[in-house]
């Protein structure tokens, strides 16, 4: 049964992945995320998240991710069709009525994937025949030894016009049915359809389930006029969906992560077939797109396999300009848990030729040396032009920010702003603050704002500049303080991150006990609207909070703290505040681990990620940028 898009829409909208996905797996809430032990790995601590407002699931040990059709397929073996039957059960949803024209195309596609089938058999017994003397050894010469031919169903077209529609139609086909497949060509003066593949190597294309539904020939001879042909668009082809490998290379990913459950297990993009091939010969899961930039549909196939697939391209102009289009198609899709990377093959060589002269472990190590999507935009805007005038560097800023405002999730723009930025902190550092007199941001005079009162602020009290330079030369941030004082007055905004109070505090050592009351009334069920300052300060904690909120009202002004401010407002921007802080301590526990890990090109990638975002993250704390224009 066919389910159109809007049925399937209708349905995941009728059910929260977390209420499906928690009947098989034990989900706590954190943040606005719920997280649990991966049903697809064994594992002692949470690496599986679900959120309802996206309507995914993602799993860091295994890089699985999908929504809740998927997840039932994933865990419980079902179809397609088997999942969506037991969902529309449990939303109370009526299976559509099988449609009788389209179960006829149905029957029609079903006769043309035969005829495709037999051509493809034509195709392979060609290349062992005589007749395909010379394509052998070119195959050869390529590296591609007689024992892989039948694995990739290679094979061979004869330069005779009519040799497979001879074939076919002996075997009871239609030259009509044989034109609408696609592999004849019928001509507009009305004569005899022909063949479309002549002299050429023939790569079978399938699809997802493994059937061939087009063809793609590289011509044997070099004056011809397209090097590569590629069937045309028909009821069983669209370009624009499919990609060349993509069946065996599902296969080569679900084994390797069988094999090796927490090992990332790379998906990659090449440009070519025998790159495709190369690539799987190595274990390497890789597909191609055949000739055209990717499409939006081509990169959803992608991100239903792989969080992160890898885009491959050749060092050159030509594979630059692919890799730029690739950014510009990819970035208004770019989600939490679904990007890419880059890998640029060095030397002037492609995968093919890398495999061929060096072997699978140098074709390996360069494809895992890759770049993320964000630092190849931020490396290609700034490679357009010259960056010695103040104009060129503001057209860069402002072409950063214009990349990431294109980002259609609000959260990842945002996150995407901040990183390119900082990467433009550190292309031209200025001067930091320090506490001397005459010092400040950027070598500007500081001055500290005053407290809130009736929604204002208040001028700061003058003595309060030497207060905050000894606070400052003691290393209290105003951004931690702010933070602390809000969770203590709004014990309910931190319930949600209870573990984070636990583990990571209020991002500052000295906070720690405060954190720790706090953690121990939130597991007791302490109510939200609960005196939960009066209580700290019958424990002696007077002294410490009223030191807290004079340094986070006097230094910063955060815009949350004012009791005027819209209090969902409010609770959503110290939301955002604290996870920033729980991220930073997230990045430096897996900076530490990464330490003792053998040092490899992924680690070394993974090492310079997380210093970059460590940095981007503390200075938009230092600078408190997180409430810039929010008051």
């Amino acid at each position: 049964m066919r389910f159109d898009d809007r049925f399937l829409e209708e349905l995941k909208s009728r059910l929260r992945p977390s209420d499906v996905i928690g009947k098989s797996v034990k989900l706590r809430r954190q943040g606005r995320e719920y997280a649990g032990l991966s049903p697809f790995t064994k594992e002692k601590s949470p690496s599986f998240f679900v959120n309802d407002d996206k309507g995914f699931y993602h799993c860091f040990s295994s890089g699985k991710h999908g929504d809740i059709i998927s997840f039932l397929q994933e865990t419980e073996r079902l179809t397609f069709t088997e999942a969506i039957e037991r969902l529309a059960s449990e939303a109370g949803m009526t299976l559509p009525e099988p449609d009788a024209r389209a179960a006829q195309e149905d029957k029609k596609r079903q006769g043309l994937g035969d005829w495709m089938e037999l051509a493809a058999a034509w195709f392979e017994s060609e290349l062992r025949r005589p007749i395909g003397k010379d394509a052998r050894a070119y195959l050869e010469r390529r590296g591609l030894p007689e024992s892989e031919w039948s694995r990739f169903h290679i094979g061979f077209a004869p330069n005779n016009r009519t040799g497979l529609k001879d074939y076919l139609i002996a075997k009871g086909a239609q030259p009509g049915d044989l034109v609408e497949a696609g592999v004849l060509i019928a001509p507009e003066d009305g004569g005899a359809p022909y063949d479309r593949f002549r002299d050429r190597i023939i790569f079978p294309i399938t699809d997802t389930r493994g059937k061939v539904v087009s063809f793609g020939g590289r011509a044997m001879d070099p004056a011809a006029r397209a090097k590569y042909l590629n069937g045309p668009e028909t009821s069983l082809f669209h370009k624009g969906r499919l990609l060349y490998g993509l069946y065996e290379a599902r296969k080569i990913l679900h084994a390797a992560q069988a094999a090796a459950p927490t090992e990332n297990n790379p998906l990659v993009v090449v440009e070519g077939y025998m790159d495709v091939i190369a690539c799987q010969r190595a274990g390497v899961a890789a597909v191609a797109a055949m000739g055209t930039a990717m499409t939006e549909e081509q990169m959803e196939v992608l991100w239903r396999l792989h969080p992160e697939p890898t885009l491959c391209f050749d060092g050159d102009k030509a594979g630059q300009r692919a890799a730029s289009r690739a950014m510009d198609r990819a970035l208004p899709l770019l989600k939490p848990g679904r990007s890419f990377r880059f890998s640029l093959v060095t030397g002037g060589k492609d995968p093919d030729d890398v495999l061929r002269e060096q072997g699978p472990a140098a074709l390996k190590a360069q494809l895992a040396a890759t770049t993320p999507f964000v630092e190849q935009l931020f490396n290609r805007e700034r490679d357009l032009e010259p960056l010695d005038t103040p104009e060129r560097k503001a057209g860069l800023k402002q072409r950063l920010r214009a990349a990431a405002a294109s980002i259609a999730d609000k959260d990842l723009a945002q996150a995407y702003r901040d990183d390119l930025l900082g990467r433009l902190d550190a292309l031209f550092p200025r001067t930091a603050f320090t506490p001397n007199d005459g010092g400040g941001w950027g070598g500007r005079p500081f001055t500290p704002r005053g407290q809130w009162k009736n929604g204002k602020r208040e001028p700061p009290d003058p003595g309060i500049r030497g207060v905050a330079r000894a606070l400052i030369g003691e290393r209290i941030n105003p951004f931690h303080a702010a933070i602390a004082v809000a969770a203590i007055d709004h014990p309910g905004w931190a319930r949600p991150y209870d573990e984070a109070i636990e583990r990571v505090g209020f991002g500052d050592p000295r906070l720690r006990p405060l954190a720790r009351e706090l953690f121990e009334a939130l597991i007791d069920d302490m109510h939200d609207d609960a005196p939960f300052r009066e209580i700290l300060a019958r424990k002696g904690f007077a002294p410490q909070i009223a030191e807290l909120e004079r340094v986070a009202q006097a230094l910063a002004g955060a815009p949350f703290l004012d009791p005027n401010m819209d209090q969902h407002r409010a609770k959503a921007l110290w939301s955002a505040c604290y996870e920033a802080v729980i991220e930073v301590a997230n990045s430096e526990q897996a900076l530490e681990s990464l330490r003792h890990e053998p040092v490899t090109a992924g680690s070394l990638t993974a090492t310079r990620d997380l210093r970059t975002r460590i940095a981007v993250l503390q200075r938009q704390i230092s600078n408190l940028e997180f409430w810039q224009g929010a008051s």
